[in-house]
């Protein structure tokens, strides 16, 4: 009978139609409606971009007041060309929300605590965490700034035009891929958003709350130790601004507590509040920029490559926009206008983080579990009580509670990441908290002219504290420190401090002419590589020493000391240099304290690569996944048995720390003997043991074939999503932690740029990425093997006129009001 067959054939097409317009759950992640996703007229099928895609196009739209041309080279960056700011700006939110839409509004929803929304009850506690640091109450404050200049004002409100007008453009089939693979679709953007993403980048460069840890490392080994673990200099630093640099009286003298003895000395209690992410301890960069002095042409070269995120779609996007009143080619930050680093026809810039601790974090006492009262300054004061609904995605809303203290949110209390039997509650002072307006330092830059210009771009800049490098055709080149630093005591935010007493409060921002910078040196350059700015004859307290990374700085340093006659090419190869100045250092020690009658055959061979190695983190070399995994179980050796106890998370030393102990003091150095055994350690049992440890790792590597330094590291550059699929995996480059070239699996160069400030502007840069946020774009990932390679583009800087005719401009895209 031919009704059962057509019978189970209903059911089944019932089922389908059901199955395809659900969410599956497999594992901890859902899969799309997958009705949607797979129809062949909206569905994913329709994000395939043709290889020979074109984007030649007349364009008619309102938010525009004059014609804009817009030319894209041959790697799809737009050369735009407005008659005036306005229509410049709302093309640049267009064109970013064309080619990078989804990567924009995801990013914004990460730092604004919105990821349940779309991924559901997974990403609570990171909603959470963003929400209860104050990122959203951040960005609030600094739209109200942004907007109250009206420069910057109509910049973002352009931008956020274009964004929305091209947004509102977008038929369902048009929808970016992430929307479709996640369920969700594009909301109207603001200029919230836009300050939202620049505090993101404020988190991120924020480093880690060190604060909570270095209480607890404090406590647990008390304080004469815990200075043997974080001492307060660096015998390898070579600061941004040289050694016996003569700094005026300041201007501002710090008090300090009457307390402050127990806050040092006194057994603090064990914080167990923790953050569930932190950003990369490795974010940094390098800058330098080499006056004509050293130069084959006589004139400035200025380098910068930013080190962050390795991700797809990539943080930067290239571009390059003119107006009769400037022109500026560089990277920009898609969901916010401007170009961020870069150069025009007079001058460029770039930047690398400071690293100074502008975050701090305060033990509060509340009259009650309502947490409306605080005690400050021996009376009780009101709290405001801020609420923060959280949507979850399949799930009822999350109402959060928090309190505001005269320092900023309560971050911690009983309801969030607390040991339930022992409630802390801690607020946190952040300046990225203060109304700011770092949209302006960029906005002026773009345009600038000269020193002077520069200045004043960068004078109003406050977080994250940056070190604007500068260089101008008329031959000038400076670097400056720039933020709104606070003036603090030795030692002032290092740990948790108490919320009762307004002593510990902030007192002051450090003067802007008080910062640390320097004008046309004699030595012929300037530079700056996350290492600190200063050295101890600096009249403030820069901050935690195991911020501040000292070892790029040192080789970038004495490399661009000893060169002459340079090239762009020259410095191609220095921002790609691979030579490991860390391994340089403790090389002598290693091989000084090995006992090699020890060692078994295997361990030979092993220390045998390590002697020959040339100290480069090159592809191939073996040497460089040796002593990496030496070093690693070395500080094993050395630290484990101390911090195995622990019941808490403790901050663990820095390399530079270790190294220079076994340099400087080692016989004396109480931490290299195992507590555990009832031996007395030596150097040569510790450094001896830890080879014997690592050849176990070594010898399994090397049966896979993993020996080498590039197969070990494995750099990827991963999708926002995690996802395989969409990301590029198992890159051949070398570089490292400690390097030039500061490859590392999933953190790098972000951006290389190279600006040779000669009478027409020559310039290369490279970053692991492509244009187009879109994975079925042949522009998605198209630009990863040149920078693996060590291999840059030009970047074309031209007129108008000139772009008319040049060939390697693809296609001509109008905008005409209409």
């Amino acid at each position: 009978m031919r009704i059962i067959p057509f019978f189970i054939s209903a059911i089944l097409t019932t089922g389908l139609i059901i199955a395809l317009n659900s969410q599956l759950s497999i594992g901890n992640s859902k899969t799309p409606r997958l009705g949607y996703f797979l129809s062949p007229q909206y569905g994913f099928w329709q994000n395939a971009e043709p290889a020979n895609v074109s984007f030649n196009d007349d364009i008619k739209m309102p938010g525009i007041s004059q014609q804009v041309d817009v030319y894209f080279d041959d790697r799809l960056v737009p050369h735009i060309y407005a008659e005036n700011d306005a229509d410049a700006y709302f093309i640049q939110g267009y064109i970013h929300a064309k080619f990078r839409l989804w990567q924009m509004e995801f990013q914004t929803n990460v730092v604004s605590g919105r990821l349940s929304e779309i991924l559901g009850e997974e990403r609570i506690n990171t909603d959470k965490y963003f929400r209860r640091l104050g990122l959203v109450y951040a960005a609030e404050n600094s739209v109200k700034a942004m907007e109250a200049n009206p420069e910057t004002k109509a910049a973002a409100d352009a931008y956020t035009a274009g964004v929305n007008t091209y947004i509102n453009s977008l038929e369902p089939q048009q929808i970016p891929f992430e929307y479709k693979l996640l369920d969700y679709k594009p909301e109207a953007w603001t200029n919230l958003k836009s300050a939202l993403f620049l505090k993101l980048m404020s988190w991120d460069l924020s480093g880690a709350p060190e604060d909570l840890t270095y209480t607890n490392t404090k406590a647990y080994f008390g304080y004469e130790d815990f200075l043997q673990l974080f001492p307060l200099k660096q015998d390898s630093l070579d600061p941004i601004i040289p050694k016996g640099t003569v700094f005026e009286k300041p201007e501002i003298t710090v008090t300090k507590p009457t307390t402050l003895d127990s806050l040092y000395l006194g057994k603090n209690n064990i914080i167990s509040n923790q953050p569930p992410l932190k950003p990369n301890k490795n974010n940094g960069s390098n800058n330098w920029a080499v006056a004509g002095s050293k130069t084959k042409s006589g004139k400035p070269i200025l380098c910068n490559d930013p080190h962050l995120g390795l991700n797809l779609p990539s943080l930067w996007f290239e571009m390059q926009i003119t107006t009769p009143e400037y022109s500026t080619y560089g990277t920009t930050f898609p969901g916010a206008p401007t170009i961020i680093i870069g150069f025009n026809d007079s001058c460029a810039w770039g930047v690398t983080n400071a690293g100074r601790d502008v975050k701090d974090y305060y033990a509060m006492q509340f009259k009650d579990s309502t947490m409306q009262e605080y005690w400050f300054d021996g009376k009780w004061q009101p709290a405001n009580i801020r609420t923060e609904i959280i949507k979850v995605k399949g799930k009822p809303s999350i109402e959060e509670k928090i309190a505001m203290t005269i320092f900023g949110p309560v971050m911690y209390d009983k309801s969030y990441l607390s040991d339930s039997a022992k409630p802390e509650n801690i607020a946190v002072r952040w300046k990225a908290h203060d109304g700011s307006n770092e949209l302006r330092t960029f906005y002026k830059l773009n345009r600038m002219k000269g020193y002077v210009d520069y200045v004043d771009a960068i004078s109003t800049f406050e977080c994250p504290g940056q070190n604007f490098v500068f260089a101008a055709h008329n031959g000038d080149i400076a670097i400056r420190q720039q933020g709104a630093f606070i003036a603090k005591w030795e030692q002032q935010g290092d740990f948790v401090m108490p919320g009762t007493d307004s002593s510990y409060m902030w007192q002051s921002v450090i003067p802007a002419k008080e910062n640390p910078q320097m004008l046309n040196p004699e030595r012929g350059f300037v530079s700056s590589a996350n290492q600190q700015a200063v050295d101890a004859t600096y009249p403030y307290y820069l901050g935690k020493p195991n911020l501040f990374p000292p070892y790029r700085g040192l080789i970038i340093n004495r490399k661009l000391a000893a060169m002459n006659n340079i090239t762009p090419q020259d410095m191609q190869m220095l921002q790609t240099d691979n030579y490991n100045v860390f391994a340089e250092i403790c090389k002598p020690s290693l091989l000084k304290y090995i006992n090699k009658s020890a060692l078994n055959e295997t361990e030979k061979k092993y220390l045998q690569t390590f002697i020959n190695w040339n100290l480069r983190n090159d592809i191939h070399e073996q040497g460089a996944t040796i002593f990496k995994i030496w070093w690693d179980s070395l500080e094993t050796a050395v630290w484990a048995d101390e911090y195995a106890k622990a019941s808490v998370k403790l901050s663990f030393p820095e390399p530079s720390t270790l190294i220079e102990k076994i340099i400087n003091d080692s016989s004396t150095y109480k931490f290299i003997d195992n507590i555990n055994t009832p031996n007395k350690e030596t150097l040569e049992d510790v450094i001896t043991l830890a080879l014997k440890n690592a050849t176990k790792e070594l010898e399994m590597l090397e049966q896979k074939e993993m020996l080498e330094w590039a197969k070990y590291k494995d750099t990827k550059v991963q999708h926002l999503t995690k996802l395989p699929a969409l990301s590029t995996l198992h890159i051949p480059i070398g570089g490292g932690k400690h390097i030039i070239n500061a490859t590392t699996s999933v953190h790098g160069p972000s951006w290389r740029m190279i600006v040779h400030l000669t009478d027409k502007i020559e310039a290369y840069g490279v970053y692991p990425g492509g244009q187009s946020g879109n994975p079925g774009s042949k522009y998605y990932n198209n630009f990863i093997n040149q920078w693996a390679e060590g291999k840059y583009y030009d970047l074309i800087f031209i007129k108008k006129q000139e772009a008319r005719k040049d060939s390697r401009m693809k296609w001509h895209t109008v905008f005409i009001n209409g």
